[in-house]
């Protein structure tokens, strides 16, 4: 029989790329992707006592992180150390060519310029949540979620033209 701490560890692990799209979505600066990253974990250490496998680790995970995250990003804005949007951007995808490395930046330099509520929104539309897991995850109605989510989109279809990025 696993521990508890082997258990989490290895569920950790097993959906870690859940809290590296988190710490990039909120955070410019790669230190602070990585302090993050170890506040979601330690978070979600705090918390696992708790989960009661009503729903599956990795939603209870998405509400703990992002939740974490929000803190998190709230703190940070009141340190008022603003990064430029250009420097520091470190994207990472071993996958493909140049070409979606440099499609998936502006992306994430896009993403950087919505609030903290719309890059959670962003984040549980690219991993396939459905509009219920959404609101499920964000706490709030599906109705609410949906119209949250198109106004979210266009406002980074916005961004994405304002700035001239190429898709």
């Amino acid at each position: 029989m696993e521990s508890t701490e082997s258990l989490f560890l290895s569920l950790i692990r097993q959906h870690q790329a859940i809290i590296h799209k988190i710490s990039k979505m909120y955070m410019n600066d790669v230190e602070q992707q990585r302090d993050l990253f170890q506040e979601i974990v330690l978070q979600l250490w705090k918390g696992y006592p708790g989960f009661k496998e009503k729903s599956k680790f990795s939603t209870w995970m998405y509400r703990v992180a992002l939740n974490t995250a929000l803190v998190y990003f709230k703190k940070d804005k009141r340190k008022v150390n603003h990064v430029p949007l250009d420097e520091n951007l470190e994207v990472i995808d071993i996958n493909d060519s140049n070409i979606k490395e440099e499609k998936l930046a502006y992306l994430y330099k896009a993403v950087h310029e919505l609030n903290a509520v719309e890059k959670a929104l962003i984040f549980l539309f690219l991993e396939n949540q459905s509009h219920r897991e959404i609101a499920e995850n964000l706490g709030i109605s599906e109705v609410n979620a949906r119209v949250k989510l198109n106004r979210t989109k266009e406002k980074l279809q916005f961004i994405i033209k304002r700035n001239g990025y190429e898709f």
